[in-house]
């Protein structure tokens, strides 16, 4: 069985929030990611474009790295919008896994809007070598 045997969509909204010539955050959405695999370990990245450190949470338990971040523009004092295309964000990914990872050691990073993930492989799917005695 794969890492990765399918993926949940959301199906959760959040409240519209409007403010002067603002859109609504809309549904929730799913980012663009990459998984990759070597010998020990599994790779995802996950673009969140314009989502801060704080704002990003991920889990892993029950079979399943969640991944979620917000993306909320602040209005600086004296501004006033004339055009807005970018809007507040909330994203959300959820791959399932077949068990195969070590959850305790799962380590994140996030640069340039960009968080990548490594999840260790479990001790026992890792391939092990056998000397021919």
């Amino acid at each position: 069985m794969s890492f990765i045997n399918n993926l949940i969509p959301s199906l959760r909204r959040e409240p519209a929030t409007r403010g002067d010539n603002d859109r609504s955050a809309g549904p929730v959405q799913k980012p663009a990611y990459r998984v990759r695999e070597d010998e020990g370990t599994y790779t995802l990245t996950v673009q969140l474009p314009g989502v801060v450190k704080s704002g990003v949470e991920i889990t892993a338990d029950d079979g399943e790295i969640r991944v979620t971040g917000r993306r909320d523009w602040q209005r600086p004092d004296g501004w006033t919008t004339l055009h807005r295309e970018s809007v507040d964000a909330t994203y959300e990914l959820v791959l399932t896994h077949d068990n195969a990872i070590n959850a305790d050691n799962v380590a994140a990073e996030l640069r340039d809007g960009v968080r990548t993930v490594t999840v260790p492989k479990a001790e026992a799917i890792k391939p092990r070598r056998i000397a021919v005695a």
